[in-house]
Order: structure tokens, then C-alpha cells, then sequence
């Protein structure tokens, strides 16, 4: 019988692509990829550094492999292991530990997990600056992730991810386009672009993220195409044009804000103010009026005062942007925002979440009544417990429907009607 290996991925949508990328690899080289909460030989986790709560997770996946299946072997990559390699090993008895620019040695170096000693391979980020591509097939029927750039380097002072990812590099635009061909090969309708600064993508002939979307819209049979997340002062007026006059460009943009407020803004290390964040998210709605805008906020940041917060607040009430990913400030090591002055307390920072939460449902649901009675496609995606099914329209607003299991993985005019008490909009699809 084959090996059975196991992921567990922790984080963002780039570490998924990366580990589907390896289970693919994985299940061609013979062996037997099973869930996480099965029996197997070799457990993975894919771990993150964005946050404690990531590094907590991490500890707490390993701590139940080695109370399910104490004989099985643990293995942990990516970038939390890459920026304690040795520590982790050392704590939670890895028997090997890749970081995030080795993670892709992994069929290579399973076979050593059978030797009676622990490995760990971590170069560290800036001794491995080539680019591996991802993408996922397996992972979900109607969506993958692929992966387009890597690497940061603007060095926000609260965020580990350039000392664990490395310095920018992308993939050649010839080699993504052949990726997203074999994507769409396998029947699956919409590419997410994905990266971890991807309005940085640099072709090797000078190619921008303009001209890699303008010629991914042109892959044959891809129906729809979304970009994962853009720094605002990336997001060019040509990209918004692009995705106001491309049918398979999806009106849907995520753009990090993490404060409404300059002074913090500055404190964070950030590249562009207010005034340019709301300047990109009016162009879009003056463009797509329906357009589904969402940002990431970060809440008690060190030195945010009160008069900061409601700064925030109020900055954020005055856009029209339609959800929030909110998140409370957390201290990472090895970063200039753990040792300044002016740590808000937890209860503070909580206090603070649950008003940007309760800002960015009320924006939500405007967003869906705004477009109850219209006419929308939606890509059907699984079934709900309630019997319907369920899927997203072009502007990511998710609705659920009556149709059947032959829907999946197929695009559906839909009336939008009101918004649920699950929080989905009521569909009724419209038969041709």
C-alpha cells in the first residue's frame, strides 16, 4: 500500500494553492493524499505567520496528530516554520521542518522521514529567491488559486511575511498562461490570481500585473478571472478600466486599508495615505457601481489613540465599500511595531473589532439590497444544508438557489432576491 500523507494548511489563499500544488505532486509520485482527520503515515501542516492566533494553531495540529496517531510522522512548512525553524523542532518534535521557500523540496526529502533523526531544511528566505509556481485542480471544482508572485519587499513594521517569504520574484507570463490553460483543461470556470504582493508582478520582459491580466482574460474557455488583493497604491486606472470593460474581469476588488488614519498609517510603515485609498475605491464604484470592494483593517494598532480609532471609524463609514476583514493588531517577533510605545490592551482591541465587524455587515447588507430585483450569474459552487445550493456572483455576493447537483460547475442568471437570515441572498434562476 502507498504512503498516505495528510495537509493541513493554516492561512492564505497563496498557502493553499502551494499545498494543493504538493499533493499534486504527491499523488504522482504514488502517494495516497487523504484528509487531515485520517488515518496516514505523514502529517503536513502548512503554517502562517500573520498572526499569534496562526502560531497557536499550529501547536495545537500537531499536539492532536501526536495524541491520535503517535507513530505517524510530522512535517512543518511554510512561513511560520521559516522564521523559527530550530525552535519549533526542538518544542513540538517535528520530525522535519521546511520553511517557505523550501516547502516545494518536500518529495525529495520524505523518504528521509523513515531515519531515526529529525531534519530540518530552511535555507532562510533571501538564500532562495526563485519562484515556484501553484495552483490547485483537486482542491475545489469550480475555483483555483494561481499563484502569480512571491515575495515582498516593503517591510510594513508589524508584518513578518518579507523575512519569511523573501525578497519579490515572479513567475514568466509565458509559463502562468500554460498554468491557467491546464486549469481551465479541468473544467474549472474561474482563476483567482494569488501572490503575496501581486501588484508588484514583474514579467522578465517587463511585463506588469496589466498586461498578465489582460492576456490571462484571453485564455480560451476561462470564464471568469479575480484578483486576490492589490496594494491601493498599485491598483492602476488602466487595471480598473480593465475590469470595468473585460465580462470575464470580475467586478470584485480587495484592497488592504489597515487604518483610516494617516497618523497610524505612517506608524505602519505604509505607502500611500487616505486620500489615495479612497480616490481607488470612488474610480471603481464611479466605474462599477455594484462592484464588491472589501479591505483589511488592523485594530489597535500600537499608539492608536481613541481620536485615532474614530478617525478610522468615521473614514471607513465615508466609503463605499462593502465588507471589512478585520483583525486585532498582534505582536510578531522580529518586528519594529512589537517593541513601540503605546501597546493597546486586548480588551481595548477587542472592543474595537467588534465595532469595525458590526461596520462591515451593515456595508454588507447594503451592498445586497442594492442589488435585490437584479439579474446576476452565478457560478454554482456546493450544496447547503437547507437543500439549496449555493454559489457567487460576479460581484462575489453569495447566493444560494433551487436548482440541482448538475448545476455545479456551471453559471446560473439568477433575480437576486433578499438577503437571508444565513447571510445569503435569495436566487431564483431564470430558465432560459
Amino acid at each position: 500500500m502507498s504512503l498516505r500523507i495528510a495537509f493541513k494548511t493554516l492561512g492564505c489563499k497563496l498557502n493553499f494553492s502551494e499545498t494543493a500544488t504538493l499533493e499534486h505532486r504527491l499523488a504522482q509520485a504514488g502517494y495516497q493524499c487523504v484528509p487531515f482527520d485520517g488515518e496516514a503515515e505523514v502529517y503536513v501542516v502548512n503554517t502562517c505567520a500573520v498572526t499569534e492566533q496562526a502560531g497557536r494553531k499550529c501547536r495545537y495540529y500537531v499536539h492532536r496528530v501526536r495524541q491520535r496517531c503517535p507513530q505517524a510522522k510530522v512535517v512543518l512548512m511554510g512561513c511560520y516554520s521559516a522564521l523559527k525553524a530550530e525552535a519549533l523542532q526542538a518544542e513540538l518534535g517535528a520530525d522535519m521542518v521546511l520553511g517557505s521557500n523550501t516547502k516545494f523540496l518536500l518529495p525529495d526529502k520524505l523518504p528521509l522521514l523513515f531515519r531515526d533523526t529529525a531534519y530540518v531544511f530552511d535555507r532562510g528566505a533571501e538564500d532562495a529567491p526563485v519562484f515556484f509556481g501553484a495552483y490547485s485542480l483537486q482542491e475545489e471544482r469550480t475555483r483555483s488559486f494561481l499563484k502569480v508572485q512571491d515575495g515582498c519587499d516593503y517591510f510594513c513594521t508589524y508584518c513578518t511575511v518579507p523575512l519569511a517569504r523573501g525578497r519579490i520574484r515572479s513567475g514568466e507570463m509565458f509559463r502562468l498562461l500554460a498554468d491557467a490553460s491546464e486549469v481551465v483543461a479541468h473544467g474549472i470556470k474561474e482563476i483567482v490570481l494569488s501572490g503575496v504582493n501581486i501588484g508588484e508582478y514583474r514579467g522578465s520582459k517587463g511585463e506588469r500585473l496589466a498586461d498578465l491580466l489582460s492576456a490571462l482574460s484571453e485564455v480560451e474557455g476561462l470564464r471568469r478571472l479575480r484578483i486576490s488583493s492589490i496594494e491601493p497604491n498599485l491598483l492602476t486606472d488602466e487595471i480598473i478600466a480593465m475590469a470595468a470593460e473585460r465580462p470575464n474581469i470580475m467586478p470584485h476588488f480587495h484592497i488592504p486599508l489597515q487604518s483610516g488614519c494617516d497618523r497610524i498609517l505612517a506608524l505602519m510603515g505604509r505607502r500611500y495615505r487616505t486620500d489615495l485609498y479612497a480616490e481607488k475605491v470612488r474610480n471603481i464604484k464611479a466605474r462599477m457601481p455594484y462592484a464588491f470592494v472589501a479591505a483589511d483593517v488592523i485594530a489597535g494598532f500600537p499608539g492608536e489613540t481613541e481620536a485615532d480609532f474614530e478617525a478610522c471609524y468615521r473614514f471607513i463609514e465615508s466609503l463605499p465599500l462593502s465588507a471589512l476583514h478585520v483583525f486585532p493588531y498582534s505582536p510578531r517577533p522580529n518586528t519594529p511595531a512589537a517593541e513601540m510605545e503605546g501597546q493597546v490592551s486586548k480588551a481595548v482591541k477587542a472592543e474595537r473589532v467588534s465595532r469595525l465587524m458590526a461596520l462591515s455587515d451593515a456595508k454588507k447588507a447594503a451592498l445586497y439590497r442594492a442589488c435585490e430585483g437584479r439579474t446576476a450569474q452565478v457560478l454554482v459552487e456546493s450544496k447547503e444544508c437547507d437543500g439549496h445550493y449555493s454559489g457567487f456572483t460576479e460581484n462575489y455576493l453569495r447566493v444560494k438557489l433551487l436548482c440541482d447537483e448538475k448545476s455545479i460547475n456551471t453559471i446560473q442568471a439568477v433575480r437576486l432576491g433578499p438577503l437571508g437570515a444565513d447571510g445569503l441572498a435569495i436566487g431564483e434562476v431564470i430558465n432560459a
